[in-house]
């Protein structure tokens, strides 16, 4: 029989907190200053897309066998640790000769190892605390995660200024050393890996332990999972709203760095602003993920998307990156909480938590991965300000998509409700 791990220290929460801290910035290794780097080095609006394709296909293809090793592993932190190393050394690779080859090959590396992560950290966190609190956890994470970017990127900005590419170079090494600190300091003890991979009966939260008849539940299989219908719109739904979002904040850091020749600077600065309104977001979980109020949140972060098109396709000025900004922080920032908090849902019990975060990520990824070229063809035959608008009129489609996932999850929520209320009853009649 397993050992049963023990519960989490306040030592590992403020780990788990550290790490999702410093991950802001060693997760991405250059990310979004890449492009603007880039852009001053000659690079077309083309180019810049399928390099962004390229790592977003390799990561597709990495995804769901990412979610499977970690769903299997017990070595979770080493699956964070080992891809944070390996991407700031890609990164400083591809800083010291930015030539075609390097980047795309550094990148590619980057890509593959960075699909580790995500499935990495949502496991470690749902076996530290279990479903009953993951959803406040899932807040507790994306508001250091934000606050970290706010941090780093005025940081990186700063670095810039005073002492150009070296600064940023040695910010990207502190943070990674800090990652590896922080996930090193998390107690292996206190991870859960039945309850990380979403295992009934191995919740800390006291959800139903053991399925009828007293055995505890065993994972489902695949062919479960390819089965949930709700899981699979939701995977549609973020698909959609990536393919008309993820282009849409290189595009801006493109379009001003290029004119303002201060691409680190132009983008700290468009990155900051939207990781205010996401901070704000992530301090208001515990409030929206309260029962029926997932639901209209997810809707609310659809729905910056089209409003941000508009606005990014009307004023071009750069003083509009402020309101457009602004409602990616919103969407993404929701996202970020209600994805894996959804997925959890939906899949509770399953024992193929992250096999099923991976597959909505890798879903999700196809629609980031497949914008991006389109984005780059759509701005040389049309110019930014069409573009903007065309990618941010797709969230109406999402939307769409989202409410037959909101149905099966309302569903889901009653049926564990009428469960826990028969174990009560049960419970109550045993005891009389």
């Amino acid at each position: 029989m397993m050992q049963a791990a023990r519960a989490p220290s306040r030592a590992s929460l403020l780990a788990l907190g550290l790490l999702n801290f410093f991950l802001a910035d060693a997760r991405d290794g250059l990310g979004p200053f890449l492009d603007a780097y880039l852009s001053t080095k000659g690079w077309a609006p083309m180019d810049l897309g399928l390099l962004a394709t390229v790592g977003g296909v390799l990561g597709l293809v990495a995804g769901m066998p990412a979610g499977a090793l970690t769903d299997r592993s017990h070595a979770k932190r080493l699956l964070v640790v080992a891809p944070v190393t390996l991407i700031t050394l890609m990164s400083f690779l591809c800083l010291a000769a930015p030539s075609r080859w390097m980047v795309f090959s550094t990148q590619a590396l980057a890509a593959v190892a960075g699909v580790l992560i995500g499935p990495a950290v949502a496991a470690i966190t749902l076996g530290l605390v279990g479903a009953q609190r993951f959803g406040q956890q899932l807040g507790k994470n994306e508001s250091w995660n934000h606050a970290g970017n706010l941090v780093l990127m005025g940081g990186t900005w700063a670095a810039s200024v005073w002492f150009g590419l070296p600064g940023v170079a040695a910010l990207m090494l502190v943070t990674t050393a800090a990652t590896v600190a922080a996930t090193l300091s998390i107690a292996p003890g206190s991870i859960d890996h039945a309850a990380a991979r979403g295992m009934a009966g191995a919740d800390r939260g006291g959800d139903i332990s053991v399925s009828e008849g007293g055995a505890v539940a065993r994972p489902s299989s695949l062919r479960a999972l390819a089965g949930n219908r709700p899981l699979l719109w939701l995977s549609l739904a973020l698909a959609l709203f990536h393919f008309g979002n993820a282009p849409l904040a290189r595009l801006i850091a493109q379009q001003f760095a290029v004119q303002m020749q201060r691409p680190f600077e132009t983008t700290a600065v468009i990155t900051m602003v939207s990781q205010v309104a996401a901070l704000a977001a992530a301090l208001a979980a515990p409030w929206l993920l309260r029962a029926r109020r997932a639901g209209p949140a997810a809707v609310l972060a659809l729905l910056s998307l089209p409003l941000r098109g508009l606005l990014a396709w009307h004023f071009s000025a750069f003083g509009m990156i402020y309101p457009v900004q602004l409602l990616d922080g919103v969407g993404v920032g929701l996202l970020g909480i209600l994805t894996p908090f959804m997925v959890e849902r939906l899949t509770r019990g399953s024992g193929h938590f992250n096999l099923a975060l991976a597959a909505v990520m890798t879903v999700q990824g196809i629609g980031a991965a497949s914008s991006n070229v389109v984005a780059g063809y759509l701005v040389m035959r049309f110019g930014y300000p069409l573009t903007y608008l065309a990618h941010g009129a797709v969230a109406l489609l999402a939307i769409a998509a989202l409410l037959p996932a909101l149905r099966g999850l309302r569903a889901g929520d009653n049926n564990a409700n009428r469960r826990a209320g028969a174990a009560m009853g049960a419970s109550a009649a045993s005891d009389a």
